[in-house]
């Protein structure tokens, strides 16, 4: 079994930032998943549970409300790993030329009054928000985004090399 193309990612290597993780074609248009990466793997601690749900339903809400952007957006989830989102959108950008939305998103999490979608009938685990850690989070990566914004390294996925056997079957494991 091949192995996904997020798995080939040098993941102690990785910093917080926005990378393209991969290019699709479908049909006669492009689609492209974005990595946005808050935490740095396996050194930080991970975002909280209850945070990551707040964070992806205020930052799913305002892309898809976004008067430029919206039609673009496909899809903004969490990782299983807790330490960071997928965002894909139709075409493909550099993750420069989608750095003044996802900060903005980020951003725009500072005026959120409450969690939108976080009812019994609208949510599957509504109890599960922490409006105010969402906060925390997303003023931290807004503040880093700024801070590093000419830092190519927020950019460049680092990817992880790997061993050819003869068969040319790529090692994954010492």
């Amino acid at each position: 079994m091949n192995l996904i193309q997020s798995f080939s990612v040098d993941h102690t290597a990785i910093v917080p930032g926005i990378f393209v993780s991969r290019e699709d074609k479908l049909g006669n248009s492009a689609v492209t998943t974005y990595d946005i990466r808050l935490k740095r793997p396996n050194k930080e601690p991970v975002i909280d549970v209850a945070a990551m749900h707040s964070l992806e339903h205020i930052i799913a809400t305002t892309l898809r409300n976004d008067p430029v952007w919206k039609d673009e957006i496909i899809y903004w989830g969490p990782m299983g790993c807790l330490t960071g989102f997928y965002l894909i959108l139709k075409n493909n950008r550099s993750p420069e030329e989608i750095y003044e939305l996802v900060l903005n998103a980020f951003k725009s999490v500072n005026d959120a009054k409450e969690v939108p979608g976080a009812t019994p009938v609208n949510c599957g685990n509504y109890l599960m928000h922490n409006l105010e850690m969402a906060k925390f989070y997303a003023a931290e990566f807004a503040g880093y985004l700024e801070t590093n914004a000419k830092n190519p390294e927020i950019f460049n996925y680092p990817k992880s090399n790997r061993l050819a056997l003869d068969d040319k079957t790529l090692f994954y494991d010492s």
